[in-house]
């Protein structure tokens, strides 16, 4: 059972190193906080710097915000690159730049290392329950001495192709989810400044072709009002961000992204950054001057 090395201990990282932990993996263990003291007494190495994370395992996963905390972990000051040696693994599971990434991997790679950028989907719920859909990038062969890892932390790994194509994937994803948090809001709040029941529309809707994941639970908490972040607005903003970015690289064009893109920071300049992503039906709501329910 190779030793696992995990950086960034914060809302998703902490229960993914604790199910490797729980698995049975030696797991060295770094923050830029200190270490959560349910991880150590579960078994957990506290290091001082990354560097030393990637000196003591055999591979290194990484779970941060956004690209530069990623760059900043690998190649800053007692970072990654400065530890890591030929045939070990760098695996980024955070949510960050395609174009980027591939840089990234270039640079290990040059050192003798693999490295596979491994986002994930599934939020917090998800990152708790082990079920979480990874999306890998990189070389087969470093996908295969993974995948046994990925599969204790997610219950859909999929391969999809070289470096920065788990990212691109991510990215997708994550224009997915908005545009379909919109039509949930939008549907719902048409129902209700109709004079229908939201919940039960909702209910009749989970029967039907409209069916889904974002409405089953994104339609609940905005019927039920809860909007304490499992995802939060600010870090969906990011990620939309990068498809824009993309989109103007690419030289496409991505309307209703950019249109929910607006709806979040709408409800940022509301002080909702930290709102949950399904909370994207308020900007909505402070434009019809309607509510779809009450708390």
């Amino acid at each position: 059972m190779i030793d696992i090395g995990f950086i960034g201990l914060g809302t998703m990282g902490r229960p993914m190193a604790g199910h490797l932990l729980a698995a049975g993996h030696r797991v060295l263990l770094y923050d830029v906080a200190p270490v959560a003291p349910e991880l150590i007494a579960a078994g957990g190495i506290a290091c001082k710097s990354a560097k030393e994370v990637a000196q003591e395992a055999d591979a290194v996963i990484i779970m941060v915000p956004d690209t530069p905390h990623v760059e900043a972990v690998l190649f800053g000051k007692d970072g990654v690159a400065s530890g890591i040696s030929k045939g070990k693994i760098v695996v980024d599971m955070s949510s960050i730049s395609p174009l980027a990434t591939k840089e990234f991997a270039k640079k290990i790679e040059a050192l003798g290392a693999d490295y596979l950028d491994a986002p994930v989907s599934g939020g917090e719920v998800g990152a708790k329950a082990a079920s979480l859909t990874i999306m890998v990038g990189g070389p087969e062969r470093a996908f295969n001495t993974m995948k046994g890892v990925f599969d204790k932390m997610g219950k859909n790994v999929t391969r999809v192709g070289a470096n920065g194509d788990g990212q691109t994937t991510k990215v997708a994803n994550q224009i997915i989810v908005a545009l379909t948090i919109g039509a949930v809001s939008e549907a719902l709040l048409f129902a209700s400044k109709a004079g229908a029941d939201p919940a039960l529309v909702r209910q009749a809707l989970m029967g039907g072709f409209a069916s889904s994941r974002i409405l089953e639970v994104h339609g609940e908490r905005m019927v039920k009002r809860n909007f304490d972040p499992g995802f939060r607005i600010e870090l969906h903003q990011k990620d939309l961000n990068l498809a824009l970015e993309g989109a103007r690289a690419l030289g496409l064009s991505l309307p209703n992204t950019a249109v929910a893109q607006q709806l979040f920071s709408s409800c940022t300049a509301h002080g909702g950054k930290a709102w949950d992503h399904s909370a994207m039906v308020r900007a909505l709501e402070l434009m019809a001057g309607h509510e779809i329910a009450t708390a």
